[in-house]
């Protein structure tokens, strides 16, 4: 790469090894947070089919692969005094330009045809059929003309057609747009590596190194060793870096290397087959194969003495209208339990109220309907301390059944079994019938080969022997089970299953690290926390998926259950992933604090630990009291435990300081020209201030902030703010100065300015060239304020000769606020003074309060297509308006929507904040001319006068002004609303004295 200009810096190898070691990063000018937020999400919805889920779905925090390239990639690129040339090779790097996504597009000529019906003559017709692309379109042709179309689409309806990005053969996907990168940037590289490299070598000299000290679940360090970098990866926690470990040598294996590890997985699974096999314990007498096991608790009623199975509902199957039916045994006061298949609708009605309901269990010979008290059973009572306690008996080590004197038993009373002409293939025929004797006689073999061999598995790191040392989520079995160790999590059937797994493994010669991590994926899918989930089916009654056994961590907590289900042995986990990303840069793991890294790296990109985080180091405590005994090379080398003292965790002074220490040490290890990205995803203002001032104590300044929707609309928590990722960028704060606070707010105005009108020409640019897409929406642009107000706050090390960290050490008072957070307000308010929504008279905007200018904001983002539930989010913090839910009709992660006229009704009106506001007596009004059957825009001006009153003359020019507004904005969301504010409109205009 060559040096073109001063202006534009270019790479050479030779001439100047470090010629951009200075130069502005492409993330730090602009981040195309529109199609990337597109792209995460579709990545999310992927669900199992991510890329490092099947090593462990357990790991709830990994950040989306798309969104890692884009950053790493945009830390990398130079920004020149290009930048729509400069996003346009962007975009081509990651494949989401509109080339690309003709090439991502994963079906036939017949279904483009049917998608593009303008575009069908590129299809040839057999039979009135159309069957395949025409011979005389050359592929150039084709996939040009495939662009054009999508180009038609928006981008988030384009990604439903196409492959993700990791989906493709990287090779083919890129393989056009070279001669462009190396025209514009000066290289010489024909792959992503190359690229990557010749990168480094002008920023840093070498190839890029990049670390991340909380690397979790492995994301971060596996796309950074996939494009080319020279990765350092490390957490405190041994199944974080086992996690990542898999990601280099299981997912990025090569096609021989997985063939080989499957097979080690396969060969160990059949001997443990075979032996269960041997011992009769999952067969029949007719050769049928249990293929699961379900369970309930019992516990005896203190009001009638009855033994009653205990279960949120008796539903087994929907898809087969399965379900199980409690039939009175007078003479022992128990129940015995029957399975029924092909019930009718009334009874699969029926079967959903189970014997627990509320909280209280519900039996046929209770007469009281109301029941009793689940936790009155338990005996919960709080001690002198204030803590919850009760009389269920505490498990021993050696106890992995309960004693028949327990409060709490447990029963099987189903078996869903695999025909025996069937097993082995690949469709099964299965069935569920009720538990037998011959059953039972079964679990009893199974009980004894368990209590014969305990000793000597939990001595030999078979099964577990570690006790559950309490916690925020680790207490939860103890108190609700009286669970004491980590053993008593698993029933007897899978203590048997996995100390012969594991001891086939230990006496294997193939693959035991990949089997370790194959251990682990087991254990989440088998052991008593794990829920039976019946098939879901349609209105038609059709199934919409299988009859199945949930996983542990469907959320990150310990959740015991009423009911539950064991997996059999024929019970197949996930599959691998068929695809091969390779690993192009080193790798090396550690286990340690982020706070020890001892080596220098050029980019730090961590997803750290927040104020609310996952207690990782809990409940990663379900594993390790499996794994951590004997581990092969080279975990043996790791700590085996997850050193809870060491874990940076809670959201006090002691978090801040513990992030504090943990960044300062990634600061030391960072050269001048070195970065850092931080991702964090919080819905707390505060919190997001706090890492600010957390980032400014490390010696780190801001440069950028980018916020793209990651969360699934399942995912998304309950809250005001932000739900999606923001991206903080950095660099080294190099020398000491002092700020006076009034100098600093002028430069924020500023800045602020200057941000927002370099965004918005980038964004005038583009769209001039795409016609139909808009690359920052307004909450874009107000989050780049507020990065524009970090970047000058945190280049100064005093203000007023107070360090910005003065208050991050203490806990603050109620009402009380930190220096920093008043200043991104300060921001904040700065750019919504500047941002006025298109159309909207300004002398007005100054006048609305905050509820009001955020309902007038989302209705000019409406109209311009955002549907982004983050966007309302930022802008209800921008506009402090935390009640901003009561103002929308959808909250949906890619669906929200404001509440219009008819939603509203007239809910709200009078109250205080948006209640008061005229532009609510608007809506109100407009919602009175659309009632009845047809709109008479008079009952609205006559509701105005009558609420306005006296004042209603004088405010009559904003009222059309307003009504005009939402007439404008809402034509294409709600135009059965657009019209009647439009008649509104006019009838204030035509109303005289």
């Amino acid at each position: 790469m060559t040096v073109k200009s001063s202006s534009r810096p270019g790479i050479t190898t030779g001439l100047a090894p470090l010629s951009l070691a200075n130069t502005p990063a492409f993330i730090e000018r602009q981040f195309p947070v529109g199609r990337l937020s597109a792209e995460t999400f579709k990545e999310r919805k992927a669900v199992q089919s991510q890329t490092l889920t099947s090593l462990g779905s357990y790991w709830k925090g990994r950040k989306p692969l798309i969104l890692v390239r884009a950053v790493l990639l945009g830390a990398l690129l130079p920004a020149t005094d290009e930048p729509v040339a400069d996003l346009d090779i962007f975009l081509k790097l990651m494949g989401m330009d509109d080339a690309s996504l003709a090439r991502r597009f994963n079906g036939s000529a017949a279904a483009f045809a049917r998608l593009f019906p303008d575009f069908a003559e590129w299809v040839t017709e057999v039979n009135g059929l159309r069957r395949n692309w025409r011979d005389d379109l050359s592929e150039p042709d084709r996939l040009g003309r495939m662009a054009e179309a999508f180009a038609t689409l928006p981008y988030a309806d384009r990604l439903k057609h196409v492959l993700r990005p990791e989906e493709c053969d990287e090779r083919e996907l890129l393989a056009p747009i070279w001669s462009a990168v190396n025209s514009h940037l000066g290289t010489t590289a024909r792959t992503l590596p190359e690229l990557v490299e010749e990168l480094g070598i002008a920023r840093f000299g070498h190839r890029p190194k990049v670390a991340d000290t909380f690397c979790g679940g492995g994301s971060i360090p596996f796309e950074a060793a996939r494009i080319g970098c020279d990765v350092y990866a490390s957490d405190l926690n041994p199944i974080a870096c086992m996690l990542t470990w898999g990601a280099f040598n299981i997912i990025g294996a090569s096609k021989e290397r997985r063939a080989e590890i499957e097979k080690a997985q396969a060969e160990v699974t059949a001997v443990v087959d075979a032996e269960i096999t041997a011992l009769g314990i999952e067969h029949d007498a007719a050769g049928n194969r249990a293929k699961a096991y379900l369970y309930c608790l019992e516990t005896r009623c203190p009001r009638t003495g009855w033994l009653v199975p205990m279960a949120p509902s008796w539903v087994i199957s929907k898809s087969s209208n399965t379900v199980a039916r409690l039939v009175p045994d007078h003479d022992q006061k128990r129940y015995d339990i029957e399975i029924s298949a092909g019930v009718s609708a009334a009874e699969m009605v029926e079967a959903e109220a189970g014997t627990v309901r509320g909280g209280r269990l519900v039996h046929p010979m209770n007469p009281e309907r109301s029941g009793v008290e689940v936790k009155t059973i338990r005996g919960d009572y709080r001690d002198a301390a204030g803590i919850t306690r009760n009389k269920l008996r505490l498990w021993e080590k050696l106890d992995f059944i309960p004693r028949p004197d327990d409060i709490l038993q447990e029963r099987l009373y189903c078996v869903q079994w695999i025909k025996a002409d069937s097993i082995g293939k690949a469709r099964q025929q299965t069935f569920f019938a009720k538990a037998d004797e011959d059953d039972i006689v079964r679990e009893r073999t199974v009980e004894r080969i368990v209590s014969e061999n305990i000793v000597r598995w939990q001595a030999d790191g078979l099964v577990p022997d570690m006790p559950i040392e309490p916690g925020d989520n680790t207490t939860q079995p103890i108190r609700e089970r009286g669970w004491t160790h980590w053993q008593h999590l698993f029933g007897a059937r899978q203590l048997l299953m996995f100390a012969k797994f594991r001891e086939f493994m230990d006496a294997s010669e193939t693959p035991q690290t990949a089997l370790y991590l194959e251990i682990a994926r087991r254990l989440d899918n088998n052991s008593r926390l794990c829920r039976w989930t019946s098939a879901s089916v349609n209105a038609d009654g059709k199934s919409l998926n299988s009859d199945r056994i949930g996983q542990v961590f469907s959320n990150q907590a310990l959740n015991t259950m009423l009911n539950y289900a064991v997996r059999g042995i024929t019970y197949q986990n996930e599959e691998l992933p068929k695809r091969y990303p390779s690993i192009a840069g080193t790798t090396r793991i550690k286990t340690h604090s982020a706070m020890a890294i001892d080596e220098s790296q050029d980019v730090f990109v961590t997803d750290p630990p927040y104020a609310d985080a996952v207690n990782y180091h809990e409940i990663t405590e379900f594993f390790i009291a499996w794994l951590r005994k004997n581990p092969p090379a080279p975990f043996d080398q790791w700590t085996w435990d997850s050193r809870r003292p060491l874990a940076i965790k809670g959201k006090d002074e002691g978090f801040r300081r513990d992030m504090v220490a943990a960044y300062a040490a990634m600061t030391r290890q960072m050269p001048d020209s070195g970065m850092q990205v931080v991702m964090f995803t919080h819905q707390d203002a505060g919190v997001w201030a706090d890492l600010g001032a957390i980032l400014w104590a490390a010696g780190l300044k801001v440069t950028a902030a980018w916020n793209i929707v990651t969360e699934t609309e399942s995912a998304l928590k309950e809250g005001n703010y932000v739900q999606g990722t923001v991206c903080l960028v950095l660099r080294k704060r190099l020398g000491q100065a002092n700020g006076r606070r009034m100098e600093i707010e002028a430069e924020i105005e500023e800045a602020v300015a200057d941000q927002l009108a370099r965004l918005t020409a980038l964004d005038d640019s583009w769209h001039e060239r795409t016609s139909a897409e808009t690359l920052y929406t307004d909450g874009d642009l107000t989050l780049a304020a507020y990065a524009a107000a970090l970047q000058v706050v945190t280049a100064y090390s005093t203000i007023d000769r107070q360090p910005l960290d003065r208050d991050l050490y203490r806990p603050l008072a109620r009402g009380e606020t930190t220096m920093l957070r008043e200043l991104v307000d300060y921001a904040a308010r700065v750019a919504n003074n500047l941002l006025v929504p298109e159309g909207f008279p300004r002398d007005m905007w100054r006048d609305l309060i905050a509820a009001e200018r955020f309902y007038v904001r989302m209705l000019d983002m409406e109209a311009k297509g955002a549907a982004k539930v983050a966007d309302f989010q930022n802008f209800a913090k921008s506009f402090a308006y935390g009640g901003y839910t009561e103002v929308m009709a959808s909250t949906a992660a890619n669906a929200a929507a404001l509440a219009g006229a008819a939603d509203l009704k007239g809910r709200m009106l009078g109250a205080e904040g948006f209640g008061a506001t005229l532009m609510r007596q608007v809506l109100f009004a407009i919602w009175k001319t659309m009632e009845g059957a047809e709109r008479d825009p008079k009952r609205g001006v006559t509701i105005l006068k009558a609420d306005i009153g006296a004042d209603y003359w004088t405010t009559r020019q904003k009222l059309i002004l307003l009504a005009g507004y939402v007439a404008q904005k809402t034509a294409r969301t709600r135009p059965d609303e657009s019209a009647a504010a439009a008649e509104l409109t006019e009838a204030l205009k035509l109303d005289r004295v």
